[in-house]
């Protein structure tokens, strides 16, 4: 049996669970290259997931803490969509992938982490992206940290 080593996790997996919305209580706050804010809009925000399937891989949140794009109102909508446009343009010039998915889970039925806070993830995606690790290890290398991808897209944006 092979072993695959990933000491950073242990900081995760010990760490007090974070009271709240972090889609509420990131935007809140004023850091936003420790909370990897990559833009704000008047209505949505844009920041890296902390467990990305990818590098680059964003979500787009409003500022209101509502479950479903059917609780936006026009306005919060339009601008929200826009800034997933947004978010494609600067993933492209940047990361140059091959594709993207692009979704929003809604509910732990439908793989949602953060169930009441509706967001839309940005994956960029790559030919082999996904290799035998996630198949038989149940694991996904991220071949890029955090901070880097950060640095790189705040330029973009």
């Amino acid at each position: 049996m092979k072993h695959i080593w990933a000491p950073w996790r242990v900081e995760y997996i010990r760490a007090p669970k974070q009271k709240g919305c972090i889609l509420c209580d990131k935007p809140a706050e004023a850091k936003d290259a420790e909370n990897y804010i990559l833009y704000r809009g008047r209505k949505s925000f844009v920041m890296l997931n902390a467990y990305p399937y990818n590098p680059g891989h964003l979500m787009v949140a409003p500022y209101r803490h509502i479950a479903s794009p059917e609780e936006m109102t026009e306005g919060e909508r339009h601008e929200h969509f826009d800034i997933v446009t947004l978010c494609l343009k600067a993933l492209r010039e940047e990361f140059t992938p091959g594709g993207f998915n692009i979704g929003i889970n809604m509910g732990r039925a439908a793989g949602a982490g953060i169930e009441d806070h509706v967001h839309s993830h940005i994956v960029p995606r790559w030919n082999g992206d996904t290799n035998f690790i996630t198949t038989i290890g149940d694991a996904r290398v991220v071949p890029e940290a955090l901070a880097d991808s950060y640095r790189k897209l705040k330029e973009r944006f």
